[in-house]
């Protein structure tokens, strides 16, 4: 994503485009992908980066409160950055640490349960953990 189309992606969702937000919206935000803070992290090292491990963090909360990124939890220690926030689900692979999408439209279900009262729904996503199979 070109440098002044990350600068309007930002200011669209209300977010002020420091050189360290586009920085990280520039590796995040460049195709459909998951990535942890991490990746991203390292991913900016490797280009010659020094925006600070803090200011990645920081980020990327701002990024997911204005929706730009969907957080995926794939654990209690595990977070992933989705730079697609359209509704979908995914499979976790736990051996080898990999989230990939799966389209709303290969998961069915045939109901929910009631909600409690006075709440709404606001999404369904399903995580699908998978393991290597051991012969």
């Amino acid at each position: 994503m070109a440098g002044l189309d990350i600068e309007r992606l930002l200011q669209r969702h209300g977010v002020m485009p420091t050189l360290q937000r586009r920085e990280v919206a520039g590796v995040l935000l460049d195709k459909p992908q998951h990535l942890s803070a991490e990746q991203i992290i390292d991913c900016l090292r490797l280009a010659g980066s020094r925006v600070s491990k803090a200011t990645v963090y920081n980020t990327l909360k701002i990024f997911s409160d204005c929706g730009l990124v969907r957080e995926v939890n794939v654990d209690s220690t595990r977070k992933f950055y989705d730079s697609t926030t359209h509704a979908h689900h995914h499979f976790y692979n736990v051996d080898t640490g990999e989230l990939n999408d799966i389209p709303c439209e290969l998961v069915d279900f045939l109901s929910l349960p009631p909600l409690p009262q006075g709440t709404e729904q606001e999404s369904v996503e399903v995580l699908i953990r998978l393991r290597s199979k051991t012969d």
